[in-house]
């Protein structure tokens, strides 16, 4: 199943995608994709619905982040054996954890905006994982059946101001539109292996990430486990898992993110998100 949210910002709608890759409205069964909606019992409830009864969305809406009032989104750095090598740095003992501010969770295509001052923007294309069901103190082999799904992230960071204004990663990982995310949450139930889907970012139309979740350090159940001993994982929660190599920062000569750049990310069975990068606005 594929739920979405479209509408202008701040005003996004429920929605499915059904088989023949129109828009469904959902409104009539829930709020929001977001928090209690993604419980299990509640994706039982609409998976059970025929997508023809339920309305066309006309037009071409604007897709939205694929999950509303996200209360913590998590990533995790250097979790790719081939990107570690690139970055010319050591595989971690344990997972690397950051924050992003949920301020900067954007549409999938809306545009991304370049900070005043930034000199080292970069794309990080990532598996995003969104917690179903409360996680704390979880082990490795039960982590799975908390997730309800998986979407596609693009890890906008400032590399300038991530690795040189001091303090933590969260200065180069947070400004608006540094987190587009959708468009849609995959439930669990369409993705057979989350460990097994290949992953891609172009900009410009040039090949920039070729890789695959195969080459995780840390896998998804890992990960999740990991996080719930330090904190509960709440239903809406989206956690960030890394990216292949490719980026911006590992090129040689590095290549970095400017204003009328445009960014297209896939990831098997999630779909495809497109970004034309701006100015920052006011």
């Amino acid at each position: 199943m594929k739920l979405l949210r479209f509408g202008e910002i701040g005003a996004e709608k429920p929605g499915l995608l059904d088989a023949d890759g129109q828009v469904r409205d959902l409104s009539g069964h829930v709020d929001d994709i977001a928090g209690a909606s993604l419980s299990p019992e509640t994706l039982d409830r609409l998976r059970a619905i025929d997508p023809a009864t339920l309305p066309i969305v006309d037009g071409n809406p604007r897709i939205g982040a694929c999950v509303g009032s996200v209360g913590k989104l998590i990533a995790i750095g250097l979790n790719y054996a081939d990107h570690a090598a690139e970055a010319n740095m050591a595989l971690p003992e344990e997972p690397i954890v950051f924050f992003k501010a949920t301020s900067c969770i954007c549409g999938p295509n809306d545009a991304v905006e370049i900070p005043r001052g930034s000199v080292k923007a970069d794309w990080e294309v990532e598996l995003g994982v969104v917690i179903g069901t409360r996680a704390k103190y979880v082990s490795e082999a039960d982590a799975l059946s908390h997730v309800a799904g998986y979407c596609i992230v693009n890890d906008v960071s400032e590399r300038d101001f991530q690795l040189h204004r001091s303090g933590q990663w969260v200065k180069g990982k947070s400004h608006d539109t540094f987190a587009p995310m959708g468009p849609w949450l995959v439930t669990t139930d369409d993705v057979a292996d989350p460990q097994d889907l290949a992953m891609t970012l172009s900009l410009n139309g040039t090949a920039m990430q070729d890789g695959s979740t195969r080459t995780m350090h840390f896998s998804v159940a890992t990960v999740i486990a990991h996080l719930s001993q330090f904190m509960t994982l709440h239903p809406g929660d989206v956690i960030a898992t890394g990216t292949p190599p490719g980026v911006g920062m590992g090129k040689s000569p590095q290549v970095f993110l400017r204003e009328g750049d445009e960014m297209v990310l896939r990831i098997a069975g999630l779909g495809e998100q497109r970004q034309t990068c701006i100015a920052a606005r006011d």
